[in-house]
C-alpha cells in the first residue's frame, strides 16, 4: 500500500506543477522512487492472511477468512523479492478449534501456518475419520501437506477418531517441511512423514500404533514422542538401501500414557508394552540419538514385523539414549549401538542438507 499512496502523490504534483517544471518533477520522482523501491519490495514479498472465527467474510475475502481451508483456497500468491527469492503466504489462525480438513496442495508452496495463541492447545484443527469411514487410511487425514516450504509454528493437528483403526492427523508430503512448536494427536498412524526432508522440533507426536510412518527424510528434534497404548511408535518404510530417506529422533524423549498412570496393576502393565519401531517395508530406517526412553520400551526395543525368516533388512540404530528404557546388551542382534562418527551422519544439518544445502535449523529458528 505504500508504493501505491506515494505514486499517488507523485502524480498529483504532476498536475500541480507548471508546466515549465515538469521535467524537474520527473527528475524527482525518478530519484524519490529509487529510493523508495528497495523498501517497498522488501515489505511487498511476504503476504499475511488472517483467520478467525469472528470473520464474517467468505469467498469473496483477500486477507481475512473464516477457515484455513478458505485461506489456502483464496489468499493472493506472494510476490519476488529483490534478491529473487519468493515471499511467503503467513497465515495467522487465530485461538480457537478448526473443525475442517485441511489441503495444501502442490501449487501452493512456502506457506506458513502460525498458530496466534500462547501454546499450540489453543489453536486447533482437528477432524474424525477412520480408515473404515474414509474408505482407506490415505483418505483419513485432517491436515494434508503437498507443498514444498511448508512451516507451521504453534498448532495442534489432531484426528479426533480414537481408537478405531488408522486415523491420520496429519499427512506429509512435501520437501523442506518444518513443524515447530507442533503437538500431532491421534492413535493408530498419527503422523504420515512421508516424502521430502521434514524437521520437527520442539513438538509433540502422540499415538498407540505405527504412530509416525512413512518414508520421508525426517528429523524429530527436542521433541517428544508419546505412546498412549501398548504398540510400535514408528513404521518407516524406506524401499531399497540406497534411499537417502529415514526417521531421526534427537535429543528427545519418549514417554508413556501407563508409565504416568497410577495404581499396582498399571504399574504392573507398564512393562515391555513399547517398541521403538517395526519395519513397514523391507529397509526401514531409525536412528535414536541422545534420547531419554521410557521403561515401557521392550528391552529388545525393535520388532521384525513377525518376519521370522532370516535377518531383517531394516536398519535401527541408537547412540547414547538414556532413561529406563535404554538397554544395549538386551537389544535385538540386527539393531546397532553407533559410535560418534556414525551417529554425527544424523544430526539434522547433515541429514537433512540435500543437494541444495538446506540448514533446517536456521529456518526454524526464523519462526518465532
Amino acid at each position: 500500500m505504500a508504493g501505491g499512496r506515494h505514486a499517488y502523490l507523485l502524480n498529483l504534483s504532476l498536475i500541480a506543477d507548471p508546466p515549465g517544471r515538469r521535467e524537474q518533477v520527473l527528475m524527482k520522482k525518478s530519484l524519490i522512487l529509487a529510493v523508495l523501491a528497495p523498501s517497498i519490495w522488501s515489505c511487498a514479498q511476504d503476504v499475511h492472511i488472517r483467520v478467525s472465527p469472528d470473520v464474517k467474510t467468505g469467498i469473496e475475502g483477500t486477507t481475512e477468512f473464516p477457515t484455513i481451508q478458505m485461506a489456502m483456497d483464496h489468499h493472493p500468491f506472494a510476490g519476488v523479492g529483490a534478491d529473487g527469492r519468493p515471499g511467503r503466504v503467513i497465515i495467522e489462525i487465530a485461538p480457537g478449534t478448526y473443525h475442517e480438513r485441511v489441503i495444501v496442495t502442490q501449487n501452493h508452496t512456502d506457506i506458513t501456518l502460525l498458530g496466534m495463541g500462547k501454546t499450540p492447545d489453543e489453536v486447533v484443527i482437528t477432524n474424525s475419520l477412520n480408515a473404515k469411514q474414509a474408505g482407506g487410511t490415505f483418505f483419513t487425514e485432517t491436515v494434508e501437506v503437498n507443498g514444498e516450504g511448508f512451516e507451521a509454528d504453534n498448532i495442534t493437528f489432531e484426528n479426533a477418531a480414537g481408537n478405531t483403526g488408522q486415523a491420520v492427523a496429519a499427512a506429509v508430503r512435501a520437501d523442506r517441511s518444518i513443524f515447530k512448536h507442533c503437538r500431532f494427536l491421534g492413535h493408530q498412524d498419527t503422523l504420515f512423514a512421508d516424502y521430502g526432508r521434514q524437521y520437527y522440533v520442539d513438538s509433540y507426536i502422540e499415538g498407540g500404533t505405527d504412530f509416525i510412518f512413512g518414508n520421508a527424510t525426517a528429523v524429530f528434534d527436542h521433541s517428544e514422542i508419546h505412546a498412549n497404548a501398548r504398540g510400535f511408535l514408528t513404521a518407516q518404510s524406506r524401499t531399497a538401501p540406497d534411499q537417502t530417506t529415514g526417521y531421526v529422533i534427537v535429543n528427545s524423549k519418549v514417554t508413556s500414557e501407563i508409565e504416568h498412570a497410577a495404581g499396582t496393576d498399571a504399574a504392573a502393565l507398564a512393562k515391555e508394552v513399547t517398541s521403538l519401531g517395526r519395519p513397514w517395508r523391507p529397509y526401514s530406517r531409525v536412528v535414536y540419538i541422545n534420547t531419554e526412553l521410557s521403561g515401557d520400551v521392550l528391552p529388545e526395543g525393535w520388532n521384525a514385523w513377525n518376519r521370522t525368516v532370516g535377518t531383517p533388512l531394516a536398519y535401527y540404530a541408537e547412540y547414547k539414549n538414556t532413561g529406563p528404557g535404554a538397554n544395549p546388551s538386551a537389544r535385538v542382534s540386527w539393531s546397532q549401538q553407533l559410535t560418534a562418527p556414525e551417529a554425527a551422519q544424523y544430526q539434522p544439518k547433515v541429514f537433512l542438507k540435500g543437494k541444495d544445502r538446506w540448514d533446517a535449523e536456521k529456518e526454524a529458528a526464523k519462526l518465532p
